[in-house]
């Protein structure tokens, strides 16, 4: 096995650690508990299944888990199928811009995000009317 394949499988593996680490902390975040995540998610994921996924004792749960989560904590599935091992990252991605991305990554509510672009809308009109550009 060639150095390359042996580092690839090295991070693979260290994204699949960091997964349920990864999922309990946007579970906090949330401020879901265990049994709350399986009642969001019709007892697909059981609380004592989600927990052995976040303590490390299950690291590629199957993808409809992962979908069932990303679904319940609004967060990226291509992200999780990445962190489990499913899928390879794309090499071609670059810097993501865009709304989507912006509040992906800071985990806004509803709410939030409407209050965050009413925000930068008035910022912006702001900018227009100093003539800054």
């Amino acid at each position: 096995m060639g150095a390359e394949t042996e580092q690839a499988e090295k991070e693979i593996e260290q994204s699949r650690s960091g997964l349920g680490q990864h999922l309990a902390a946007v579970r906090a975040d949330r401020r879901l508990s265990l049994r709350r995540v399986e009642e969001l998610t019709d007892k697909l994921v059981s609380n004592a299944y989600l927990s052995q996924i976040e303590t490390g004792k299950i690291l590629q749960p199957s993808p409809n888990i992962l979908h069932a989560l990303a679904e319940v904590y609004r967060t990226s599935y291509e992200q999780l199928m990445q962190m489990a091992g499913y899928i390879k990252p794309r090499q071609d991605a670059g810097t993501v811009h865009g709304r989507a991305a912006t509040f992906a990554a800071l985990n806004l509510t509803e709410a939030e995000e409407k209050e965050l672009l009413e925000y930068l809308k008035f910022r912006r009109s702001r900018k227009a009317e100093d003539g800054e550009g």
